[in-house]
């Protein structure tokens, strides 16, 4: 299979799929079922993080670099699009999933990994998860997973898993 083709397989794949990876204007009404998926039925709602439109996410823009991955990466509009659906579907707690994953949007990729390593059983005290916690609520805004990096630095005080 020639490369060109197999970026053309990608980049179709890519777009057909570009309502879970694009930042969606604000909206005064709130999507449904009906509106999935909102890239084909409602594509004037989509956006990449970088502000471009759909149709501005083209191979040609892969290819010759006017595009970059920031051009594609998720935003919280997006993922709040996505959790309205999952609401009109009866997709309660998917929908919180996807609100959840929106607050964490603004922490860079580093700081979640290690995040992740943090909350691994005896890698940190109580302290440690605590400032967190207070770290993704004042200077991410991040709510409600902060709140869960507190819950847990309880749970593991309880069941001695914290770091000695």
């Amino acid at each position: 299979m020639d490369q060109e083709l197999l970026v053309r397989q990608i980049m179709q794949e890519v777009l057909k799929n570009m309502q879970g990876s694009a930042a969606a204007e604000e909206v005064t009404e709130k999507v449904t079922v009906a509106d999935y998926p909102i890239g084909e039925k409602r594509p004037e709602l989509i956006k990449s993080a970088s502000g471009k439109s759909l149709d501005e996410l083209t191979l040609e823009g892969v290819v010759n670099g006017t595009l970059e991955a920031k051009d594609f990466r998720i935003t919280k509009d997006t993922l709040e699009l996505q959790a309205e659906v999952a609401e009109s579907a009866g997709r309660g707690f998917f929908a919180v999933n996807l609100r959840r994953a929106g607050e964490l949007i603004p922490v860079p990729d580093a700081r979640l990994l290690e995040i992740y390593n943090a909350l691994r059983p005896y890698r940190s005290t109580k302290a440690e998860l605590y400032a967190i916690g207070d770290e993704l609520i004042d200077e991410y805004g991040a709510e409600v997973s902060g709140n869960f990096v507190k819950e847990a630095a309880d749970i593991y005080e309880k069941r001695n898993r914290l770091k000695k």
